[in-house]
């Protein structure tokens, strides 16, 4: 659980995680939505990836990223378990 808390601490990994939201991407898609270069988005998918918040499948020369919406429901099941009072 601590290194999905990691990845979406940076703002560039969230933003990562809802562009693909909208649709699974390749690196360099990913990359062309941002400022900075290629090792550095790199770098945050291997993060998001160690979390296991994306899944990358490789297809011909491309790896596909794709949102993993089972770790996102884990999270929003132990977060929800705070909201439920007790008495």
């Amino acid at each position: 659980m601590n290194s999905v808390f990691k990845a979406l601490n940076d703002p560039t990994r969230r933003e990562i995680l809802q562009l693909l939201q909208q649709k699974d991407m390749t690196a360099g898609e990913i990359a062309d939505q941002f400022n900075m270069s290629f090792p550095s988005i790199s770098h945050h998918l291997d993060l998001l990836k160690q979390a296991k918040l994306v899944i990358a499948e490789k297809e011909g020369q491309y790896v596909y990223y794709s949102l993993n919406t089972t770790v996102v429901d884990d999270i929003l099941k132990w977060l929800m378990q705070f909201k439920t009072k007790k008495k």
